[in-house]
């Protein structure tokens, strides 16, 4: 059950949130609930047990994922895809993108722990 809640936002803040929902087509509330729910599943690096740390340094994109996405990237360059292709590349490149940062920062972590070479 969702609950309702306001909020006051800085004006850059809800700028950025109202430009990220009219590109992608998506309702601004959405866009801050998924940032929101983002902040919230998304702990630094630094603060995780190293037994975590480890599991992100060998995060990979799931087989099927890796799949839809090359699939999409194929199409892409050719012009070949829908608008519903597109949002989903372009939602498979952040995740991808954010998995890349987020093992980067793990790795760098591991490496200044010691728990890794």
């Amino acid at each position: 059950m969702a609950e309702i809640i306001t909020l006051e936002l800085p004006e850059k803040l809800a700028q950025q949130a109202k430009e990220v929902a009219a590109i992608t087509h998506r309702r601004l509330e959405d866009i801050l609930v998924e940032w929101i729910d983002r902040a919230i599943t998304e702990l630094p690096v630094e603060s995780l047990p190293n037994e975590q740390v480890l599991v992100l340094c060998d995060l990979k994109i799931e087989p099927e994922q890796q799949e839809v996405f090359s699939d999409l990237l194929a199409g892409n360059p050719e012009g070949l895809l829908n608008d519903v292709e597109v949002r989903q590349l372009d939602e498979l490149m952040q995740v991808y993108r954010g998995g890349l940062v987020r093992k980067a920062r793990a790795l760098k972590v591991a490496v200044e722990g010691g728990l890794r070479l």
